[in-house]
């Protein structure tokens, strides 16, 4: 549903946030070992969201990244994904048509667009906060358990 760069950057800002609440400021090296990705890969992500203003970075000893207690209540979830994939995945056709409405629909129109109304809300209540606050109790994970014994 999210781009791959979309979905290291949703894990990468919930890594960084679950961090930040403990006030440890992270490496990209953590970062990237964390979400899984190439780190060249999570420099490119981790660029934009500092651009955007979603993830805070501090340069030199004792460096890295962090998200402030005030964004950490403020940020949603929908500006991690604008900052990355914008807007197409609330906005755009479920099959990818350039020209989707009421008047000219798709054959997944009328339910995809219950869809996207959906995802639209989850994005737009859901805080950084929340989700850093369930990876830290352990109610959530950012990673997939090792089944292979």
């Amino acid at each position: 549903m999210f781009s791959k760069a979309c979905e290291y950057g949703i894990r990468a800002s919930i890594f960084i946030a679950t961090n930040s609440s403990k006030g440890i400021r992270v490496g990209i090296k953590d970062v990237a070992k964390e979400i899984d990705s190439p780190e060249p890969f999570t420099a490119k992500i981790m660029q934009i969201l500092t651009k955007s203003g979603i993830i805070h970075s501090a340069k030199g000893v004792g460096g890295g990244f962090e998200v402030s207690n005030e964004a950490l209540k403020s940020i949603k979830l929908i500006q991690i994904v604008d900052a990355i994939d914008g807007d197409k995945i609330y906005r755009g056709c479920g099959i990818g048509l350039k020209e989707c409405s009421e008047e000219h629909p798709c054959p997944v129109h009328h339910d995809f667009k219950k869809i996207r109304g959906l995802l639209l809300e989850m994005l737009t209540k859901t805080t950084l906060e929340q989700l850093a606050s369930g990876v830290k109790s352990g109610d959530f994970f950012l990673k997939t358990l090792n089944t292979n014994n």
